[in-house]
C-alpha cells in the first residue's frame, strides 16, 4: 500500500493530463478491488451508485432510514449504500446489528464524525470523539454520573422534585389545549443541569430557556435535507442557512455554557464537588499543578457539558412527549394504566422501587420507547480495521473517493495545490456504519406487531412485565448511552406522576384518530408540534 502512496504523492505533484488522470482512476479503481471478481474479498451489496451522487437519487433525505429500511428488504441485513461519495456499511436487523456492536464492538466501535458534528465539536467533547481523549473523557462522564446518582436514590428525588413543578406546569392549563414540548423539555433539562452544574434552573430563566431553545432547534435542522446534502458535499454546501444555524446557536450554547462554569469557578472547592463540573474543573486543577499533559481541558469541559447537556433532554423528552401523545391516541390504554397505578400505588408518590409491580405501566413505557425509535439510524460508527462480518469484507478505508478527485479536476479547488489534502481525500476516507436501530425495534422475526402500539410486546401470559432481547433504543456495545439508567428512571417517574395526575386527551373537536403519530423531521424523532389537554384527576 506504501506503492500507492507514492504513486499518488507522484501524480498529484506533478502536471497531468486529462487522460492521465483517468488512467491514474482506471489503475487505483483495479487496486481497491473494483474489477476484482469479489470471490475472495465479496463486500456487502447495495444498489449501484452514481458518480459523484451516490445513492442520493434513492434515499429520501428528510427521513433517510426509511429508504434504509427498504433497501434492506432486497440486499439483505448487511449493505453498502453511497451517501454522495461517502462509502456507508448498513447494518439492519436484531441478530445483525447485536452481533456488529457486542460481539464485533472494537471493529465497528469507532465514530464516524460527519462534516456538520466535526463543526460543532472539532472532534472534542464524548458523543462525536475518538482515541485516547473521548475513552478517557467517557470513563470520567460515566463515574461522575454514578457518583451523582445516576440510577440512584439521589438521582431519583432530583426527579420527584422535578415532577412537581412540572404538573405545577400543566395544571397552570386548566385543562385546555397546550403544547407540552417546552414544558417536558424543561424539565428533562433541568434532571441533567442539577447533575452537570450542580443545580435546577426556574423554567423562566432566560438563559436556561435559550439553551433548551437552541439545542432542540441544533438536533431539528441536523435531521433536514439541506444538511444532509452538507454531509455529502461540504465543500459545496458549506453556504447552507440551516448549517449557518448550527453553527450560531452552538456557539450562543458554548457562551452559556462557559458563563456558568465560570460561576462554578468562583466558589470551587476542591474537597466538595457540587456537580460534574466542579469533579472536571478539580481534575483539570491537579493536572495544570503537576505539569502533566492532560485530557482536561477548558475545551473538553464546554464540549462534554455541551453533549450531555444534549443527549441528556432531548431523547428522554421526546421518548415522553409521544407517551403522553399516545395515551390520548389510545385511551383505553391509558385506562388500563391509570387502573394499575390506582390499584397498586393508590394516592401516594409512585417510586422507583414500584416499578416491579407496576407491569402493564412498565410494558406501556418500553413499547413506547420501541415505537418512536427516537435514534432510528443511530449514531453512525466507522471502521477501526479490515474486518470480515457475515462473510462481506468491510474496508477499515475507501481506496477509491473517485467523485471527490473528478471534483477536484473539473470543478478546481485548493486540494489541487496541497498534495497531502487530496491524498487524504483519496485514500484515507473511513468506511462509515450505520447500526439501523429502527430495523431493530421494528424486526419482523422479533415482534408479533412491529408496526403498531402494542404493550403486549413486553408482558407473558400471566400479564407480567418480561425485557425483550431485541429492545435496544440505547444502542449496544461501546458505544452505548451512558446515561441509560438514568434515562430509563426519568421515563419511570415523570409518566408514571403525570398519569397519576391527569388524563390526556385531545383537543375539543379532534378524534383520536386524528392525532398524528408522524414524527417529526430531525436528527432526533419528536412527534409533530400538536396540543393536548391534561385534565387533572384530582377532587
Amino acid at each position: 500500500m506504501a506503492l500507492l502512496h507514492d504513486f499518488v504523492l507522484f501524480l498529484v505533484c506533478t502536471p497531468t493530463s486529462l487522460l492521465g488522470a483517468v488512467a491514474f482512476l482506471l489503475v487505483l479503481y483495479y487496486i481497491s478491488g473494483g474489477f476484482s471478481s469479489g470471490k475472495m474479498r465479496q463486500e456487502p451489496p447495495g444498489p449501484r451508485p452514481l458518480p459523484l451522487l451516490g445513492n442520493i437519487l434513492q434515499l429520501d433525505l428528510q427521513r433517510p432510514y426509511r429508504t434504509l429500511c427498504e433497501l434492506s428488504k432486497k440486499y439483505g441485513s448487511v449493505f453498502t449504500v453511497y451517501f454522495g461519495s461517502k462509502k456507508v456499511v448498513v447494518l439492519a436487523g436484531y441478530k445483525t446489528v447485536k452481533e456488529a456492536l457486542v460481539e464485533y464492538a472494537e471493529e465497528f466501535g469507532e465514530r464516524d464524525i460527519l462534516p456538520i458534528f466535526y463543526d460543532v465539536n472539532h472532534g472534542h467533547g464524548i458523543l462525536f470523539a475518538n482515541g485516547e481523549s473521548w475513552k478517557e473523557l467517557r470513563r470520567f462522564s460515566l463515574t461522575t454520573l454514578r457518583d451523582f446518582g445516576m440510577g440512584k436514590r439521589v438521582a431519583e428525588e432530583k426527579i420527584l422534585e422535578e415532577c412537581q413543578h412540572l404538573i405545577q406546569l400543566f395544571d397552570k392549563h386548566k385543562g385546555k389545549p397546550f403544547n407540552p414540548k417546552h414544558s417536558v423539555n424543561y424539565a428533562t433539562s433541568n434532571i441533567i443541569s442539577s447533575i452537570v452544574y450542580g443545580s435546577r434552573f426556574e423554567y423562566d430563566d432566560p438563559q436556561f430557556q435559550s439553551l433548551v431553545r437552541q439545542s432542540n432547534e441544533n438536533l431539528h435542522v441536523i435531521g433536514s435535507a439541506s444538511v444532509q446534502l452538507y454531509n455529502m458535499f461540504p465543500r459545496l454546501f458549506g453556504w447552507i442557512k440551516n448549517r449557518q444555524v448550527v453553527l450560531k446557536n452552538t456557539e450562543s450554547n458554548r457562551m452559556n455554557s462557559r458563563s456558568l462554569i465560570e460561576n462554578l469557578k468562583e466558589t470551587l472547592n476542591p474537597h466538595i464537588c457540587r456537580g460534574l463540573v466542579d469533579c472536571f474543573l478539580n481534575r483539570k486543577q491537579k493536572a495544570e499543578d503537576s505539569h502533566t499533559n492532560s485530557h482536561y481541558t477548558e475545551t473538553n469541559l464546554v464540549l462534554t457539558v455541551s453533549n450531555l447537556f444534549v443527549a441528556g433532554t432531548d431523547t428522554t423528552s421526546a421518548t415522553l412527549r409521544w407517551a403522553l401523545l399516545l395515551m390520548a391516541k389510545y385511551p383505553h390504554i391509558q385506562d388500563q394504566v391509570q387502573e394499575e397505578l390506582g390499584r397498586v400505588i393508590g394516592s401516594r408518590q409512585v417510586r422507583v422501587d414500584d416499578r416491579k409491580h407496576l407491569h402493564f405501566t412498565d410494558a406501556v413505557i418500553h413499547e413506547t420507547q420501541r415505537l418512536a425509535s427516537i435514534i432510528p439510524m443511530s449514531i453512525p460508527h466507522q471502521t477501526s480495521q479490515d474486518v470480515t462480518f457475515q462473510g462481506y469484507f468491510i474496508k477499515k478505508v475507501s481506496y477509491l473517493y473517485m467523485s471527490k478527485f473528478i471534483w477536484v479536476i473539473f470543478v478546481g479547488s485548493s486540494t489541487s495545490k496541497d498534495p497531502k489534502l487530496l491524498l487524504l481525500l483519496l485514500c484515507l476516507q473511513g468506511t462509515s456504519v450505520f447500526p439501523l436501530l429502527m430495523s431493530v425495534l421494528y424486526d419482523e422475526s422479533e415482534w408479533e406487531s412491529p408496526h403498531t402500539f402494542n404493550p403486549s410486546h413486553f408482558l407473558d401470559k400471566e400479564g407480567k412485565f418480561f425485557r425483550r432481547d431485541a429492545f435496544m433504543p440505547f444502542s449496544a456495545g461501546r458505544r452505548v448511552c451512558l446515561g441509560e439508567s438514568l434515562a430509563k428512571m426519568e421515563l419511570f417517574l415523570f409518566f408514571t406522576s403525570l398519569l397519576q395526575h391527569f388524563r390526556f386527551t385531545p383537543p375539543p373537536g379532534v378524534t383520536e384518530d386524528e392525532l398524528d403519530l408522524t414524527p417529526a423531521v430531525g436528527f432526533t424523532l419528536c412527534p409533530l408540534p400538536q396540543k393536548l389537554c391534561a385534565v387533572s384527576r384530582q377532587g
